[in-house]
């Protein structure tokens, strides 16, 4: 993920698909996963990137729903997902997170293509 006025990295998103994420996806859903450095936290720059994965997954990939995460305790990342539309799905505990070395609780939030398609012609 780059500004787009500078082409200066400042955090990366991507979408993963079944065997990838850390979502319980299907073989048509996907998972969107994302991080921001902090100085460009706040600045409607992941909401954005996260909307415009969304339609790649559901005009592009033909993605039936897609899944998204947060981590407990992390209410910037929950925000990001409830402004673009996921909705709480389910919570896992005590779950290992190779990246950060520790356990952490893990909130997972979803969005339907159908949802996802009423929200925008709204």
């Amino acid at each position: 993920m780059v500004l787009k006025e500078t082409g200066k990295p400042v955090g990366s998103v991507g979408i993963m698909r079944k065997g990838h994420g850390s979502a319980p996806m299907g073989n048509s859903e996907a998972e969107i996963g994302y991080w921001i450095g902090v100085p460009y936290w706040g600045q409607g720059l992941i909401p954005e990137a996260v909307r415009e994965l969304l339609r790649r997954c559901f005009e592009e990939l033909s993605c039936t729903g897609v899944w998204c995460g947060y981590y407990n305790g992390n209410e910037k990342s929950k925000r990001v997902q409830e402004k673009c539309g996921f909705v709480y799905h389910h919570t896992e505990r005590d779950k290992p997170c190779a990246l950060m070395n520790d356990i952490r609780t893990e909130h997972f939030t979803y969005l339907t293509k159908d949802t996802w398609q009423n929200e925008t012609k709204t």
